[in-house]
């Protein structure tokens, strides 16, 4: 088995939960993402893997990187798994929108930079 993962694996890890997060919700509608416990769920577990990630990035590189809202991520990481009561799908529904696809550009950025 091979080491930890490094920055880029981590990077691509965040990507590849966004790129399933819009492939999962495309064509949905929040009142059909509210309805979906299967979708719900899916989603969440793949924006626990985006803040998980996040926080798994060296703290070199974040700072290196402090345009990207690195603790954000790793804060609804936290809320997400340990206040999973709280979850509210309404603030889930508007980070898809919203938030997923600029920051998936900036994910992007770095990658094209390494």
């Amino acid at each position: 088995m091979s080491g930890k993962p490094r920055n880029k694996e981590r990077l691509d890890h965040i990507i590849e939960a966004i790129d399933n997060i819009f492939e999962f919700t495309e064509g949905k509608s929040f009142e059909a993402y509210k309805n979906d416990k299967i979708l719900r769920f899916a989603v969440i577990k793949n924006l626990e893997i985006v803040g998980e990630a996040a926080y798994l990035l060296t703290q070199d590189f974040r700072a290196k990187h402090d345009s990207i809202e690195w603790n954000e991520m790793i804060g609804m990481r936290h809320i997400l798994v340990h206040g999973y009561y709280q979850i509210k799908d309404e603030i889930i529904w508007a980070t898809i929108e919203t938030e997923l696809k600029p920051l998936r550009e900036k994910i992007a950025s770095l990658l094209i930079e390494k």
